[in-house]
C-alpha cells in the first residue's frame, strides 16, 4: 500500500498489520484492525518501534516494501507491505544498532526492541526466528504430529538463516515432502530426523561421551548426537556396555573419566546412569528409552529408576529424549569449554 498524490495519507487503509509498526508523523492516514492515528505518529496493537534510519531499506515478507520516496513529514511516498508475521532480518538488526551507536536508543528501549523481536506466522505454527538471539540455538521441530505438507513448510521458512534445521522424530515420507522445496535436506533414518545443513562451518568440540545400554537404544542416542553436532560438538561413543556385562563398561574407563559431560541412553531397568555417575566426576545427563518387555511400560520404569539413582549428578530428560539430552550436553559443553579457554 503506498500513500501518493497531494495528500500523502489520504486514502490510506491497512488491514492487517505486524505486531508493534510506527511510522512517525502520519497523523490523518485512515487505518483498521487495532491500529491508533495520532499527531506523534501511528501505533500498531501497542507498540511501537521507530522508523527512524530506515530509508531506502528493504523489509520483506510481512515486513515494509521500503521508502519508496521522500519529505520531511516522514510519510509521504511510504510503501507498507503487510503479511503474516514478521522475520529477523538482518537489515532490521543493523537498524537497530545504528540507531544505538548514534544515541537514538537508550540500552533500555534497545534491550526492549531485541526481547520483543517478532515471529512467523505461517497459520498453523508461529516461526520463533529470533530464538537463536535468545538462546544461542535455533528452534528445532518436533515432527510427530505434523503432516508432510507442514513440516515442508516449516522447514522452507527456517532454512537460509544461517543455521542449521533439525526436524526430530520424523519418518521418510516427511522428507519425501521436504525434498520439493529443500532439495539439500538430508535424512538420518536411525534417528528418525531430517537435517538442512546451513552456517558457517563450526570447529567440533570435544568433551562429550555418549554411552549406550544397548543396541536397541542407538535410535535416541543417534538423535542426541546429531543435535549435538548440529551445535558445535562432537560426541565420544560408548554403545553397549550395559550392566548385565558390567566389565564392558569398567574396560572403558579411560574413554569416560576425561569427558566433560555423558549422557547415558538406558531402557529396561536403566541402572546404568547411576553406575556412570558413580564412577565420574562429570555430569550425567540420563535418557530412558523405550526399551523393554511388558513392564517397562514404554519406558516409564526407565525414567522412575533414573530419578531414583542412588549416585548424585544424575539429571534426567523424558523418555526417548534424545534430542533434550544433546541439547543440553551442548550446552553445558560449551560453557566447560569456555571456562577451559
Amino acid at each position: 500500500m503506498t500513500a501518493a498524490g497531494g495528500n500523502p495519507y489520504a486514502g490510506l487503509s491497512a488491514m492487517e498489520s505486524p505486531p508493534g509498526f510506527w511510522i512517525p508523523a502520519c497523523a490523518g492516514m485512515t487505518v483498521r484492525d487495532g491500529m491508533t492515528v495520532g499527531a506523534a505518529g501511528m501505533m500498531v496493537r501497542g507498540r511501537v518501534l521507530s522508523a527512524r534510519h530506515w530509508g531506502g531499506r528493504d523489509f520483506r515478507r510481512g515486513w515494509v516494501a521500503g521508502w519508496v520516496g521522500g519529505g520531511q513529514n516522514g510519510c509521504q511516498g511510504y510503501s507498507l507491505e503487510f503479511g503474516g508475521g514478521w522475520r529477523i532480518e538482518p537489515a532490521y538488526l543493523r537498524g537497530l544498532l545504528e540507531q544505538f551507536r548514534d544515541g537514538g536508543l537508550s540500552i533500555d528501549e534497545m534491550q526492549a526492541h531485541l526481547r520483543d523481536l517478532p515471529y512467523q506466522d505461517l497459520g498453523y505454527a508461529r516461526l520463533d526466528h529470533h530464538r537463536p538471539l535468545r538462546t544461542g540455538a535455533a528452534e528445532v521441530v518436533l515432527g510427530r504430529g505434523k503432516t508432510p505438507q507442514q513440516v515442508a513448510g516449516i522447514v522452507n521458512a527456517l532454512k537460509g538463516r544461517g543455521h542449521p534445521v533439525l526436524v526430530t522424530k520424523t519418518d521418510q515420507a516427511a522428507y519425501d515432502g521436504v525434498l520439493g522445496d529443500t532439495p539439500e535436506a538430508e535424512f538420518h533414518p536411525l534417528a528418525g530426523a531430517i537435517v538442512v545443513p546451513g552456517g558457517p562451518p563450526l570447529t567440533p568440540r570435544p568433551g562429550i561421551l555418549l554411552i549406550t545400554a544397548g543396541t536397541a537404544d542407538l535410535p535416541v542416542a543417534e538423535e542426541a548426537a546429531l543435535t549435538a553436532r548440529l551445535m558445535g560438538h562432537e560426541p565420544a561413543r560408548l554403545n553397549d556396555v550395559g550392566v548385565a556385562g558390567l566389565h564392558r563398561l569398567l574396560s572403558q574407563l579411560p574413554l569416560i573419566r576425561p569427558a566433560r559431560v555423558i549422557i547415558v541412553a538406558a531402557g529396561m531397568e536403566a541402572a546404568l546412569a547411576g553406575v556412570v555417575a558413580g564412577l565420574t566426576a562429570a555430569p550425567v545427563i540420563a535418557v530412558p528409552t523405550s526399551t523393554g518387555y511388558g513392564a517397562s511400560f514404554g519406558g516409564l520404569a526407565a525414567l522412575l529408576s533414573m530419578l531414583n539413582a542412588c549416585a548424585p549428578g544424575v539429571a534426567v530428560v523424558n523418555i526417548d529424549n534424545g534430542f533434550g539430552a544433546g541439547y543440553l550436553a551442548a550446552q553445558m559443553n560449551r560453557l566447560g569449554a569456555d571456562n577451559d579457554e
